[in-house]
């Protein structure tokens, strides 16, 4: 689920927040990096819960359809293939996603009928009307009618990114992830998926390694600071460091601090990196800003030979 550039992004939100908040404790902002992290998965597990929660919402529906003064055979007698659908029943049935909800007390509060508003609109939706006219759906079927109910739906509602919003300021940045995430959860379900097997997409590729990355990419920062503020400061000509933006300083010494402590990610990797970040994260001016200074500072540091990289997979990769 989380890439390095994503954990770069993470790094870079609670540094920013680290550095504006006059130096807070570094060890308890870094436990807030990782929990940061741990909530990315809670918000994973509650997008995968949705889809119970709106299959339960059509159940309780075609109930009380049945119950109607005035009942239409229709009424009487539905379709249930949508609540019948394989997909949630495997979901339902997981021993491995049920462990983790409840561990997590992941819910979705009954005061928020978000899960009843989707279905609503999906109730009028012509793919939904087509997949219940089917006499009888594959497996396939049933894995496609929620995915494009995600993709069309859940994870473009106004609606639930600000409820998300509301829950944790960082929600916002990460319900893509998390919606890509639960999209491949369930593109990878199969018709024997078992009820002990694991569905979920772990959080970390390689959970020490990626960990270890964040905390030291972090921590080195940091500690590093002063060193790389004196860097910026020698190139960054006519400026004076307070009149640069927050977010361009943190965005320059991360990539210093990869370019001068991790020996294994080459000089290209870590420039191409920030300077992407800074687009989505900074001023518009600020790609090109960053860029120069950057590229003044590794000239520098090549030539002082203070850049060194091993490992495998950096050839092609020195300027």
């Amino acid at each position: 689920m989380l890439n390095r550039r994503y954990l770069r992004i993470k790094v870079f939100q609670q540094l920013y927040s680290f550095f504006i908040s006059s130096r807070a404790d570094i060890n308890r902002s870094e436990m807030a990096l990782f929990q940061s992290l741990e909530k990315i998965y809670d918000l994973y597990l509650s997008l995968l819960l949705l889809a119970l929660e709106i299959n339960k919402t059509a159940r309780l529906y075609l109930e009380k359809s049945k119950t109607k003064h005035l009942s239409t055979f229709e009424d009487l007698n539905p379709k249930t293939l949508f609540i019948d659908n394989r997909i949630i029943s495997t979901l339902a049935k997981n021993k491995r996603f049920n462990k983790h909800l409840e561990q997590k007390k992941i819910q979705w509060s009954s005061e928020f009928d978000f899960p009843g508003k989707i279905f609503r609109e999906i109730r009028q939706w012509k793919d939904y009307q087509e997949y219940l006219s089917g006499n009888e759906n594959g497996f396939e079927k049933d894995k496609k009618i929620w995915i494009d109910i995600y993709k069309n739906f859940i994870l473009h509602s106004e609606e639930l990114h600000l409820h998300f919003e509301e829950k944790n300021i960082h929600w916002e940045d990460d319900i893509t992830l998390a919606g890509l995430s639960v999209i491949k959860t369930l593109e990878l379900l199969k018709p024997e998926t078992s009820e002990e097997e694991s569905i979920l997409i772990p959080l970390y590729k390689d959970e020490a390694e990626d960990a270890e990355f964040a905390r030291e990419l972090f921590r080195k920062t940091i500690l590093s600071e002063s060193e790389f503020s004196k860097m910026i400061s020698e190139k960054a000509a006519n400026w004076e460091l307070d009149r640069i933006a927050v977010a361009d300083m943190i965005l320059m010494k991360m990539a210093l601090c990869e370019l001068l402590r991790f020996e294994n990610i080459p000089i290209k990797v870590s420039l191409n990196e920030y300077i992407e970040l800074s687009k989505e994260y900074s001023t518009p001016q600020s790609k090109t800003f960053i860029n120069g200074i950057l590229d003044k500072i590794v000239i520098d540091l090549k030539s002082s030979g203070k850049i060194i990289k091993k490992g495998r997979g950096l050839i092609g990769f020195m300027f």
